[in-house]
């Protein structure tokens, strides 16, 4: 028997149910073996497919090491990794949830202090009177040391944090963090504010390739099937079809709405959703009708771009 494909989805939190949700509106059901506390999964709806449960960290984890095919978690954390994440990983599809950005976030009291050229100033002023070099808390080490390298602030170091970052400039702890955060209500309790220029990433979960996994043949037609009922729910989501009583000299009406971004089909038209109403309105004008508009539940096309981007990058063309 083949071995599977493995792809690791989050284990606990709100990551877990959102792509639980993601997974049930492409009519792929999670199965979680040993009740709700198992570490492994299936995925019905699709086969040759095995799912590894496990913390958004650890994912991030397995997919550099190549330990799984596929993997959903952060962008941040697939960033924080060492190396060029173009070089470990493949992004396919960003999910649209796990939404955070990070930031560069300083205390409200700086009042003269908001971009990164003001907080080389800082750093440098820092450096002159005290003998000490800023101090920056943060997790986010490989994100923060490139960001920093960017803007050529060399003047500072990192103060690890291993608990609430938020709080370490209150504590002395560090003169500004760098950290995630998804409203800013938490930095603003906490006296600070994002530089203008601070934001690092706009982060959000990720469907992702292991380029360092072992990728058999079959392991890669169990990705293909999988990326292709993905991307005909993401498809269908955007989309809408338009059908109307078909008349002989149609051709130069289709041929219009064609150009402007709707794709023909046997009965009448797919067309991206915001068009629905420009299009429906050419064809009313032309005295065509009624016409209906529909969601449709999956759209599968011939190509499947995610899969053509890794089956390329595996070498496997």
């Amino acid at each position: 028997m083949s071995e599977p494909l493995i792809i690791a989805v989050p284990s606990k939190g709100r990551l877990k149910e959102q792509v639980e949700e993601w997974l049930a509106d492409c009519g792929l059901k999670l199965s979680i073996a040993g009740g709700a506390r198992g570490y492994m999964a299936e995925l019905k709806g699709v086969s040759g497919v095995q799912v590894r449960l496990l913390s958004a960290g650890d994912i991030a984890e397995a997919i550099d090491a190549g330990e799984v095919h596929l993997g959903i978690t952060g962008e941040d954390l697939l960033r924080e990794r060492a190396g060029a994440l173009e070089d470990r990983a493949l992004l396919l599809r960003p999910l649209g949830f796990g939404r955070a950005d990070l930031v560069v976030a300083v205390p409200k009291s700086w009042i003269d202090v908001d971009t990164m050229a003001d907080l080389e100033e800082v750093a440098h002023d820092l450096l002159a009177r005290n003998g000490r070099r800023m101090r920056v808390a943060t997790k986010y080490l490989v994100q923060t040391r490139a960001f920093f390298a960017r803007h050529g602030i060399a003047d500072y170091r990192i103060a690890e944090s291993g608990g609430a970052t938020e709080g370490a400039p209150a504590a002395g702890a560090a003169e500004l963090i760098v950290d995630i955060t998804t409203t800013g209500a938490t930095l603003v309790a906490n006296g600070l504010k994002i530089l203008s220029d601070g934001i690092i990433l706009k982060s959000q979960a990720q469907l992702t390739a292991a380029l360092r996994a072992d990728w058999s043949d079959a392991q890669l037609a169990a990705a293909e099937g999988l990326l292709r009922v993905i991307e005909a729910r993401a498809t269908a989501h955007d989309s809408a079809t338009l059908v109307w009583p078909a008349q002989d000299d149609d051709d130069a009406l289709v041929e219009t709405l064609v150009s402007a971004g709707a794709v023909p089909r046997p009965n009448g038209l797919l067309t991206p959703v915001d068009m629905v109403a420009r299009a429906a309105g050419v064809l009313t004008a032309a005295g065509r009708g009624p016409v209906t508009a529909s969601r449709p539940d999956f759209v599968f096309d011939t190509r499947c771009a995610p899969f053509d981007a890794l089956r390329t990058r595996l070498g496997k063309i």
